[in-house]
Protein backbone atom coordinates (compact mmCIF):
# COMPACT_ATOMS: atom_id res chain seq x y z
CA UNK A 1 0.00 0.00 0.00
CA UNK A 2 2.89 2.34 0.80
CA UNK A 3 4.48 1.59 -2.56
CA UNK A 4 1.24 2.55 -4.35
CA UNK A 5 0.95 5.80 -2.41
CA UNK A 6 4.58 6.67 -3.06
CA UNK A 7 4.08 5.85 -6.73
CA UNK A 8 1.15 8.26 -6.92
CA UNK A 9 3.16 10.92 -5.14
CA UNK A 10 6.18 10.44 -7.39
CA UNK A 11 4.01 10.58 -10.49
CA UNK A 12 2.45 13.85 -9.36
CA UNK A 13 5.86 15.25 -8.53
CA UNK A 14 7.18 14.22 -11.92
CA UNK A 15 4.20 15.88 -13.58
CA UNK A 16 4.75 19.03 -11.56
CA UNK A 17 8.39 19.02 -12.58
CA UNK A 18 7.41 19.16 -16.22
CA UNK A 19 5.24 22.26 -15.64
CA UNK A 20 7.07 25.61 -15.95
CA UNK A 21 7.53 27.42 -12.67
CA UNK A 22 5.12 30.27 -12.05
CA UNK A 23 6.66 33.74 -12.36
CA UNK A 24 7.33 35.51 -9.13
CA UNK A 25 4.81 38.17 -8.19
CA UNK A 26 5.86 41.83 -8.05
CA UNK A 27 4.89 41.92 -4.41
CA UNK A 28 7.53 39.29 -3.78
CA UNK A 29 10.28 41.55 -5.12
CA UNK A 30 9.37 44.47 -2.92
CA UNK A 31 9.74 42.64 0.43
CA UNK A 32 13.16 41.77 1.86
CA UNK A 33 14.11 38.28 3.00
CA UNK A 34 13.94 39.16 6.71
CA UNK A 35 10.37 40.44 6.42
CA UNK A 36 9.37 37.30 4.47
CA UNK A 37 10.89 35.12 7.18
CA UNK A 38 8.95 37.00 9.89
CA UNK A 39 5.67 36.41 8.03
CA UNK A 40 6.39 32.71 7.23
CA UNK A 41 4.68 29.94 9.27
CA UNK A 42 6.44 28.64 12.40
CA UNK A 43 7.35 25.32 10.77
CA UNK A 44 9.10 27.05 7.90
CA UNK A 45 12.47 26.69 9.63
CA UNK A 46 12.07 22.92 9.98
CA UNK A 47 10.97 22.62 6.34
CA UNK A 48 14.05 24.54 5.20
CA UNK A 49 16.21 22.17 7.25
CA UNK A 50 14.51 19.21 5.61
CA UNK A 51 14.99 20.80 2.18
CA UNK A 52 18.69 21.16 2.92
CA UNK A 53 18.83 17.48 3.82
CA UNK A 54 17.06 16.55 0.58
CA UNK A 55 19.39 18.82 -1.39
CA UNK A 56 22.36 17.02 0.13
CA UNK A 57 20.82 13.67 -0.85
CA UNK A 58 19.74 14.78 -4.35
CA UNK A 59 22.16 17.54 -5.41
CA UNK A 60 21.30 17.16 -9.10
CA UNK A 61 17.54 17.63 -8.68
CA UNK A 62 15.58 20.84 -9.01
CA UNK A 63 14.92 22.44 -5.59
CA UNK A 64 11.29 22.98 -6.58
CA UNK A 65 10.93 19.24 -7.15
CA UNK A 66 12.44 18.61 -3.73
CA UNK A 67 10.07 21.10 -2.10
CA UNK A 68 7.02 19.62 -3.82
CA UNK A 69 8.08 16.10 -2.79
CA UNK A 70 8.46 17.24 0.82
CA UNK A 71 5.12 19.03 0.65
CA UNK A 72 3.37 15.96 -0.79
CA UNK A 73 4.82 13.75 1.96
CA UNK A 74 3.61 16.02 4.77
CA UNK A 75 7.13 17.09 5.79
CA UNK A 76 8.11 13.42 6.25
CA UNK A 77 11.76 13.12 5.23
CA UNK A 78 11.64 9.36 4.78
CA UNK A 79 8.53 9.45 2.58
CA UNK A 80 9.99 12.29 0.54
CA UNK A 81 13.20 10.33 -0.03
CA UNK A 82 11.18 7.30 -1.13
CA UNK A 83 9.15 9.43 -3.53
CA UNK A 84 12.28 11.00 -4.99
CA UNK A 85 13.92 7.59 -5.31
CA UNK A 86 10.91 6.34 -7.25
CA UNK A 87 11.01 9.46 -9.39
CA UNK A 88 14.68 8.78 -10.08
CA UNK A 89 13.86 5.17 -10.99
CA UNK A 90 11.21 6.33 -13.43
CA UNK A 91 13.60 8.70 -15.15
CA UNK A 92 16.34 7.32 -17.40
CA UNK A 93 19.02 9.85 -16.72
CA UNK A 94 20.00 8.71 -13.19
CA UNK A 95 22.15 5.56 -13.41
CA UNK A 96 25.10 4.47 -11.36
CA UNK A 97 28.36 3.25 -12.71
CA UNK A 98 27.21 -0.37 -12.89
CA UNK A 99 24.03 0.58 -14.76
CA UNK A 100 21.72 0.19 -11.76
CA UNK A 101 19.61 3.01 -10.35
CA UNK A 102 21.14 4.85 -7.42
CA UNK A 103 18.88 4.86 -4.35
CA UNK A 104 19.37 7.17 -1.40
CA UNK A 105 19.16 5.53 2.05
CA UNK A 106 19.07 8.07 4.91
CA UNK A 107 21.05 7.30 8.02
CA UNK A 108 20.04 8.10 11.58
CA UNK A 109 22.53 10.97 11.75
CA UNK A 110 20.97 12.61 8.66
CA UNK A 111 17.48 12.82 10.14
CA UNK A 112 16.92 16.19 11.83
CA UNK A 113 14.30 15.03 14.34
CA UNK A 114 16.80 13.59 16.79
CA UNK A 115 17.16 10.11 15.27
CA UNK A 116 13.42 9.27 15.06
CA UNK A 117 13.11 7.68 11.60
CA UNK A 118 10.55 5.61 9.77
CA UNK A 119 11.42 2.55 11.83
CA UNK A 120 10.11 4.40 14.88
CA UNK A 121 7.15 5.88 13.04
CA UNK A 122 6.31 2.41 11.65
CA UNK A 123 7.26 -0.05 14.39
CA UNK A 124 7.47 -3.73 13.45
CA UNK A 125 4.25 -5.63 13.92
CA UNK A 126 5.86 -9.07 14.03
CA UNK A 127 6.09 -9.15 17.83
CA UNK A 128 2.34 -8.66 18.24
CA UNK A 129 1.39 -10.66 15.18
CA UNK A 130 -0.82 -13.69 15.65
CA UNK A 131 0.99 -16.93 14.86
CA UNK A 132 -2.04 -18.89 13.68
CA UNK A 133 -2.42 -17.23 10.26
CA UNK A 134 -2.38 -18.77 6.83
CA UNK A 135 0.20 -18.36 4.09
CA UNK A 136 -1.36 -15.31 2.41
CA UNK A 137 -1.40 -13.37 5.68
CA UNK A 138 2.28 -14.19 6.24
CA UNK A 139 3.03 -12.91 2.73
CA UNK A 140 1.16 -9.68 3.54
CA UNK A 141 3.17 -9.40 6.77
CA UNK A 142 6.51 -9.73 4.94
CA UNK A 143 5.46 -7.23 2.27
CA UNK A 144 4.29 -4.73 4.89
CA UNK A 145 7.49 -5.13 6.91
CA UNK A 146 9.70 -4.63 3.86
CA UNK A 147 7.63 -1.62 2.76
CA UNK A 148 7.95 0.06 6.16
CA UNK A 149 11.70 -0.58 6.35
CA UNK A 150 13.76 2.61 6.29
CA UNK A 151 17.05 1.11 5.13
CA UNK A 152 18.80 -2.17 4.45
CA UNK A 153 19.68 -2.79 8.12
CA UNK A 154 16.10 -2.14 9.19
CA UNK A 155 14.86 -4.46 6.43
CA UNK A 156 17.25 -7.19 7.63
CA UNK A 157 16.06 -6.76 11.22
CA UNK A 158 12.41 -6.83 10.20
CA UNK A 159 12.97 -9.90 7.99
CA UNK A 160 14.79 -11.63 10.85
CA UNK A 161 11.91 -10.92 13.25
CA UNK A 162 9.37 -12.05 10.68
CA UNK A 163 11.28 -15.30 10.07
CA UNK A 164 11.52 -15.91 13.81
CA UNK A 165 7.77 -15.36 14.13
CA UNK A 166 7.16 -17.71 11.18
CA UNK A 167 9.41 -20.35 12.74
CA UNK A 168 7.61 -19.94 16.05
CA UNK A 169 4.29 -20.28 14.26
CA UNK A 170 5.44 -23.46 12.50
CA UNK A 171 6.71 -24.94 15.78
CA UNK A 172 3.48 -24.05 17.58
CA UNK A 173 1.36 -25.46 14.76
CA UNK A 174 3.45 -28.63 14.69
CA UNK A 175 3.21 -28.92 18.48
CA UNK A 176 -0.54 -28.34 18.39
CA UNK A 177 -0.94 -30.90 15.61
CA UNK A 178 1.22 -33.42 17.48
CA UNK A 179 -0.76 -32.79 20.66
CA UNK A 180 -4.02 -33.21 18.78
CA UNK A 181 -2.79 -36.45 17.18
CA UNK A 182 -1.62 -37.68 20.58
CA UNK A 183 -5.01 -36.83 22.07
CA UNK A 184 -6.77 -38.71 19.27
CA UNK A 185 -4.45 -41.70 19.71
CA UNK A 186 -5.06 -41.60 23.47
CA UNK A 187 -8.83 -41.57 22.91
CA UNK A 188 -8.52 -44.51 20.50
CA UNK A 189 -6.44 -46.44 23.02
CA UNK A 190 -9.02 -45.71 25.73
CA UNK A 191 -11.80 -46.99 23.49
CA UNK A 192 -9.78 -50.11 22.66
CA UNK A 193 -9.04 -50.61 26.37
CA UNK A 194 -12.75 -50.32 27.15
CA UNK A 195 -13.55 -52.96 24.51
CA UNK A 196 -10.78 -55.24 25.82
CA UNK A 197 -12.02 -54.87 29.40
CA UNK A 198 -15.57 -55.66 28.28
CA UNK A 199 -14.39 -58.74 26.36
CA UNK A 200 -12.25 -59.76 29.33
CA UNK A 201 -15.28 -59.57 31.62
CA UNK A 202 -17.27 -61.73 29.18
CA UNK A 203 -14.42 -64.24 29.02
CA UNK A 204 -14.16 -64.32 32.81
CA UNK A 205 -17.86 -65.01 33.08
CA UNK A 206 -17.61 -67.75 30.44
CA UNK A 207 -14.68 -69.32 32.27
CA UNK A 208 -16.60 -69.19 35.57
CA UNK A 209 -19.60 -70.87 33.94
CA UNK A 210 -17.36 -73.50 32.36
CA UNK A 211 -15.70 -74.10 35.72
CA UNK A 212 -19.07 -74.63 37.39
CA UNK A 213 -20.10 -77.05 34.66
CA UNK A 214 -16.83 -78.93 34.95
CA UNK A 215 -17.31 -79.13 38.69
CA UNK A 216 -20.82 -80.53 38.27
CA UNK A 217 -19.52 -83.02 35.71
CA UNK A 218 -16.75 -84.17 38.06
CA UNK A 219 -19.26 -84.63 40.88
CA UNK A 220 -21.58 -86.62 38.67
CA UNK A 221 -18.68 -88.71 37.41
CA UNK A 222 -17.75 -89.46 41.02
CA UNK A 223 -21.33 -90.47 41.77
CA UNK A 224 -21.37 -92.72 38.71
CA UNK A 225 -18.16 -94.40 39.83
CA UNK A 226 -19.63 -94.93 43.29
CA UNK A 227 -22.78 -96.41 41.79
CA UNK A 228 -20.71 -98.70 39.58
CA UNK A 229 -18.85 -99.97 42.61
CA UNK A 230 -22.15 -100.59 44.40
CA UNK A 231 -23.44 -102.47 41.36
CA UNK A 232 -20.33 -104.64 41.35
CA UNK A 233 -20.76 -105.34 45.05
CA UNK A 234 -24.41 -106.21 44.54
CA UNK A 235 -23.54 -108.46 41.64
CA UNK A 236 -20.96 -110.22 43.79
CA UNK A 237 -23.51 -110.69 46.55
CA UNK A 238 -26.07 -112.06 44.07
CA UNK A 239 -23.49 -114.51 42.74
CA UNK A 240 -22.66 -115.60 46.27
CA UNK A 241 -26.34 -116.02 47.09
CA UNK A 242 -26.88 -118.04 43.94
CA UNK A 243 -24.00 -120.30 44.85
CA UNK A 244 -25.32 -120.74 48.37
CA UNK A 245 -28.80 -121.42 47.04
CA UNK A 246 -27.43 -124.01 44.66
CA UNK A 247 -25.54 -125.71 47.48
CA UNK A 248 -28.65 -125.75 49.65
CA UNK A 249 -30.67 -127.19 46.78
CA UNK A 250 -28.17 -130.01 46.38
CA UNK A 251 -28.22 -130.69 50.09
CA UNK A 252 -32.01 -130.75 49.99
CA UNK A 253 -32.04 -133.24 47.19
CA UNK A 254 -29.65 -135.47 49.04
CA UNK A 255 -31.72 -135.16 52.18
CA UNK A 256 -34.87 -136.08 50.33
CA UNK A 257 -33.27 -139.12 48.83
CA UNK A 258 -32.14 -140.38 52.21
CA UNK A 259 -35.43 -139.53 54.04
CA UNK A 260 -37.70 -142.37 55.33
CA UNK A 261 -40.81 -140.47 54.43
CA UNK A 262 -40.70 -139.83 50.77
CA UNK A 263 -42.48 -136.80 49.46
CA UNK A 264 -42.41 -135.03 52.80
CA UNK A 265 -39.99 -132.04 53.09
CA UNK A 266 -39.71 -128.76 54.79
CA UNK A 267 -41.73 -126.20 52.82
CA UNK A 268 -39.32 -123.46 53.71
CA UNK A 269 -36.53 -125.06 51.79
CA UNK A 270 -36.65 -124.61 48.02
Amino acid sequence: MSAVVCGKRSSSIFADELLPPSPPSPHHHHHPAAKRARRSPPHRGRREALLLQLASFFPDMDPQVLEKALEASGDDLDSAIKSLNELRLESTGFKSENGQPTLIQPSVEDIPNGGVDAATEHPPVVDNYQTNNNGSEWVELFVREMTNASDIDDARARASRALEALEKSIVECAGAEASQNLHKENMMLKEQLTVVLRENAVLKRAVAIQHERQKEFDERSHEVQSLKQLVLQYQEQVRTLEINNYALTMHLKQAQQNSSIPGRFNPDVF
